[in-house]
């Protein structure tokens, strides 16, 4: 609880269940607390009670899945804003994290600029593989672009898409 309260706006709360969904780490009433004071999500490898309710939430929230019994019966905090585990991977307070529906991502905030263009420069070269694909170019030499005419095509679907 103290965590909910304290967590800053724009921030996101990640909590270490030790990949235990079998007891709740958190609630609707704790999350929809963390929504209303402006929290931008909250991470735990544990399960949420409530999960429909949560759901329902202008946050997101990523959870291992849903889970009856409260966190008392298994998971205790401890400390709060240290590094820990969470889906089997170390977060550092001021880690970048990025979520869809796919999962998690934990990007090292060192790193966060560098990965940022790496990852946009592969958004842009997915969306013109796509495009091919669904107009009938073979994936071969497209994806991974081995071919120098696919890369050239690429290179010209970035000019023409300012992307």
């Amino acid at each position: 609880r103290v965590a909910v309260e304290t967590c800053p706006p724009g921030q996101i709360l990640v909590m270490d269940a030790r990949q235990d969904a079998s007891a709740a780490t958190a609630g609707s009433i704790l999350v929809t607390r963390m929504a209303v004071r402006g929290c931008a999500g909250v991470v735990s490898d544990g399960g949420f009670r409530d999960a429909e309710g949560i759901g329902e939430l202008d946050m997101p929230a990523f959870y291992a899945g849903p889970s009856a019994p409260t966190n008392l019966t298994k998971h205790e905090a401890l400390d709060i804003n240290v590094p820990i585990g969470c889906g089997g991977v170390a977060v550092f307070p001021g880690d970048v994290l990025v979520g869809d529906r796919d999962g998690v991502m934990v990007i090292p905030a060192h790193l966060a600029d560098e990965i940022a263009e790496v990852c946009a420069g592969m958004e842009a070269f997915e969306d013109f593989v796509l495009e091919e694909v669904l107009a009938g170019t073979p994936i071969i030499g497209l994806y991974p672009c081995t071919k120098d005419e696919n890369q050239k095509k690429f290179e010209a679907w970035r000019e023409k898409t300012g992307r």
